[in-house]
């Protein structure tokens, strides 16, 4: 597979996060990327940070890259969208990050038939751990795959979906690690309510976190049966369960994930 020449559209969080990323795995060099976003401080932050050339608009980006990807936000990717489109081609790949643009309003945005990628990533991808979605059209053949799969599998896991999935994706994943913030925020506040010092408070809620992921991962068990490892009878945990059972923790996240996949529905129709 030849080396692709990347062009990103939109310099913000998730955008700067991929190109971070993607340096640091090494899944593409400084030269073989070029990024535009219209706000020339971005624009400014981003190229000098991480050393890579700006484009001097989307239509020029579009017109230079293999593959364009899309980091804007929903209510902007129709302008966008217009601007790239003569320079749409079925030999471009083009990986769409936007929650709630459908495949189906990118090919029409583009007005003609070319390779889509929709995706689903979250903000870990800055440090090599975050978790994507990929859905694609059906132009979309072998190498386009390996691509993609390249450019999301250097900033940490990937997991293949029908594109019917990814608005629910949107509310897990790429909505779940401010879920997992505010559950860190609550632990070390709860723990200073406790009489614990604050620095040792949060060095004791993101140790537990991190553990509690890593041997879920490491160990492959069902989460249920990790839980019940932990908890003796008449013991302090299931003391614990038993509060957050009662404040409804479980039908708070599970609200938490539907609202947040409703959102992303809502702003799959919404235009500037």
């Amino acid at each position: 597979m030849k080396k692709a020449k990347i062009g990103l559209i939109g310099a913000g969080n998730m955008g700067s996060a991929l190109l971070s990323g993607w340096l640091a795995a090494k899944a593409a060099g400084a030269g073989d990327i070029r990024t535009y976003d219209p706000d020339p401080a971005k624009l400014r932050a981003i190229t000098q940070r991480l050393k890579v050339k700006a484009a001097g608009d989307n239509g020029d980006l579009a017109a230079w890259a293999d593959v364009i990807v899309l980091a804007v936000k929903p209510q902007v990717m129709d302008a966008v969208l217009k601007e790239i489109a003569p320079q749409a081609s079925p030999s471009k790949l083009f990986i769409s990050i936007a929650a709630g643009v459908t495949i189906a309003r990118i090919e029409q945005g583009l007005g003609r038939e070319v390779p889509v990628v929709r995706v689903m990533p979250n903000t870990p991808a800055l440090i090599g751990e975050g978790i994507s979605a990929l859905a694609y059209n059906g132009r979309v053949k072998g190498e386009g795959k390996k691509r993609a799969l390249r450019l999301l599998d250097a900033v940490g896991e990937t997991v293949e979906v029908p594109e019917k999935m990814i608005d629910a994706v949107t509310g897990l994943s790429g909505s779940g690690p401010a879920y997992v913030f505010v559950l860190l925020e609550a632990l070390s506040d709860a723990g200073v309510r406790q009489g614990l010092p604050r620095e040792t408070a949060n060095r004791l809620a993101l140790w537990t976190v991190r553990g509690a992921a890593g041997m879920a991962l490491e160990s492959g068990r069902h989460p249920g049966e990790l839980k019940d490892m932990v908890t003796s009878p008449g013991g302090t945990t299931i003391a614990g369960l038993h509060a957050l059972e009662k404040g409804k923790f479980r039908a708070v996240l599970y609200n938490a994930v539907a609202a947040a996949t409703e959102r992303s529905r809502e702003l799959g129709k919404e235009k500037k």
